[in-house]
């Protein structure tokens, strides 16, 4: 037993609901009625429970386990947040690891409850499929509210409409006028979005229900004569600038409706299109007779191709936020050669209030990863406010960052050497950033994917019998969420070719535990590249905008076109960056930009 553990008793606690009510084991997502990536706190119930703070991970809790699932990015993390909680960690992502359906068919469990509003319906039929027909899965939506007595309220917080005309993108007129051919093509007569960024990119509206992710929780049902969001949450006074918005929609011809209304508003659907992997279980389960169409939102890859106004708007915004770090980072390196104490959450809130200076920024994109040392192991480290650790001028800090502009949303990690580096620290850093010039130059032929070009990126690793455990690209959203696809760059088998104008992260990375952790990382936007005989050919341009630090690079580890693309992509920052920098900053990366020997 582990009394006194808050979260201990919780599950205690949950035990003995499922007792009353004859249940062998629930499971508890760490997802949304969306299946969002990020959550709002109403439905951070994972983080309730036991005590885990990342966004990737799902709980079973049977009378005698309970066990937690997640990927490489939180191993070191999970082991510290649920020491003393008896919650046992299940690594995913791994050549011998068992998904959740499969381990709970072998404990031979016959009763499954869980929050159908937070479960895929893709998941509950794989759930389906271990357990057999004879098992009885219950849904049973909110279920954790019988035991969160200050559970957070569904949030409804200020909606604002995108002005594409100013800062990039399509109507809203043309996305709908194209989703609604996209369904008389396929012969379906109406279309539920799920997704809270597909309703956002279709709509061009944005929110902050979400922290960091400029979302807005509801659902959107469209069909050849009408289309309903269903986003209200209660009959109060609406939040600022919310009236505003819902007149610009309502003269577009979008219908406001309650959130919880959508339990009611499949009555006249015949032929529905619906996406399995966002549409929740609970709502699938209310669409009883109606044909449903299942496949891969159209919104998705649409959204992931950025149109030229957007990509022109980006460029700009990755030099003005290139600019804030730099000067986050000449301020760190005169703080520490002065001798004045920075730790990692004072570092992390300077670079916030320099990025909060440029017009149009609207929060960061993600919470800040400050990590000095040891703490750069974890790859998703969470910079605590108070007891953080202090930088000290020898070794590496990692800074791993993002901002929300009206006019798109940026990325960037750098790994800052603040003092004597090992010779090992050295190796490392350099076949990193060798690995990641290695990405940002590669050219490959159309309808290649991500996964096909992963290997560019470890290679220089792999020779050196080194390797990394998450991905290497994300692709980016235009002022939405950080990380969205179809696209990624990864092992994992993905079949979705790169395609111009998708956004996508290079950040290939090396970790050891307890020592330190590098990551390199900049935004690169997929180019054609020019087509002949062999056919046509695809490459990158890097958007990201801020030096990469060459006093830690062992240059003989790089080739001469390596040492190459380092120094004119350095020339280039300092070239663009030096109208927007105060005159001591600007000379400064001057230094900092000088070409090393080839």
């Amino acid at each position: 037993m582990f009394f006194g553990n808050k979260y201990a008793e919780r599950i205690a606690a949950l035990r003995e609901f499922m007792a009353s009510r004859s249940i062998d084991a629930v499971i508890v997502a760490a997802s949304d009625p969306h299946m969002s990536e990020y959550i709002a706190a109403r439905w951070q119930s994972v983080k309730w429970l036991t005590g885990f703070s990342a966004e990737a991970a799902d709980v079973v809790i049977t009378a005698c386990h309970a066990g937690l699932w997640t990927d490489s990015r939180y191993f070191i993390q999970a082991e510290r947040e649920l020491a003393g909680t008896g919650v046992v960690l299940h690594k995913t992502r791994m050549a011998d690891s068992v998904g959740i359906p499969e381990w709970l068919a072998g404990q031979g469990v016959r009763t499954v409850l869980f929050d159908g509003t937070c479960q895929s319906a893709e998941f509950v039929g794989s759930l389906r499929n271990a357990l057999g027909d004879e098992a009885v899965l219950e849904d049973f939506p909110d279920f954790i509210s019988e035991l969160w007595d200050d559970r957070p309220a569904v949030p409804f917080n200020p909606i604002v409409t995108q002005d594409v005309e100013s800062f990039g993108g399509i109507h809203r007129k043309d996305k709908i006028a194209w989703l609604r051919e996209w369904m008389s093509v396929r012969g379906v007569d109406s279309m539920l979005l799920t997704a809270l960024d597909e309703i956002a990119w279709t709509l061009n509206v944005r929110g902050s229900d979400i922290e960091y992710n400029p979302l807005v929780i509801s659902y959107l049902l469209i069909d050849a004569d009408d289309i309903v969001w269903y986003v209200m949450k209660d009959d109060g006074d609406l939040p600022a600038d919310t009236n505003d918005s819902f007149y610009e929609l309502e003269q577009d011809g979008v219908r406001i409706e309650y959130y919880s209304n959508i339990d009611y508003a499949f009555t006249s659907q015949q032929r529905m299109f619906v996406d399995p992997s966002t549409l929740n279980y609970h709502i699938f389960s209310l669409l009883g007779d109606i044909e449903l169409v299942k496949g891969q939102s159209p919104v998705i890859l649409q959204k992931a191709i950025k149109c030229p106004s957007e990509i022109e708007s980006l460029r700009q915004t990755f030099i003005e936020d290139g600019a804030a770090v730099e000067s986050f980072l000449y301020w760190l390196e005169n703080e520490l050669a002065n001798g004045r104490d920075v730790n990692e959450w004072q570092a992390s809130e300077k670079l916030t209030a320099l990025r909060s200076l440029i017009p149009g920024y609207r929060g960061n994109s993600f919470e800040n990863i400050s990590a000095y040392g040891a703490n750069a192991a974890l790859p998703h480290y969470s910079t605590p406010v108070s007891g953080s650790s202090q930088i000290y001028r020898r070794g590496f800090y990692l800074s791993d960052s993002g901002g929300q502009y009206l006019t798109g949303t940026t990325d960037i990690t750098r790994t800052v050497p603040v003092g004597r580096c090992s010779d090992l620290e050295k190796e490392d850093y350099t076949l990193v950033l060798k690995g990641m010039i290695d990405l940002a130059m590669a050219v490959f032929p159309e309808g290649s994917t991500g996964g096909q070009i992963d290997a560019i990126a470890r290679q220089p690793l792999w020779q050196a019998r080194r390797n990394f455990g998450h991905g290497t690209g994300h692709g980016i959203g235009f002022w939405l969420c950080v990380h969205e696809g179809p696209q990624s760059i990864r092992q994992n088998l993905n079949p979705q070719p790169l395609m111009p104008g998708m956004v996508t992260s290079d950040e290939p990375a090396l970790y050891r535990e307890g020592r330190y952790g590098i990551r390199h990382e900049n935004v690169i936007l997929c180019v054609e590249k020019g087509s002949n005989e062999f056919g046509r050919w695809l490459g990158f341009e890097t958007l990201t905008c801020c030096h990469i630090d060459t006093s830690a690079i062992i240059p003989e580890l790089l080739g001469a076109v390596e040492i190459e693309w380092l120094n004119d992509y350095n020339e280039q920052v300092y070239r663009k960056l030096k109208p927007y920098l105060a005159p001591v900053v600007c000379d400064w990366l001057s230094e900092k930009t000088r070409p090393i020997e080839i």
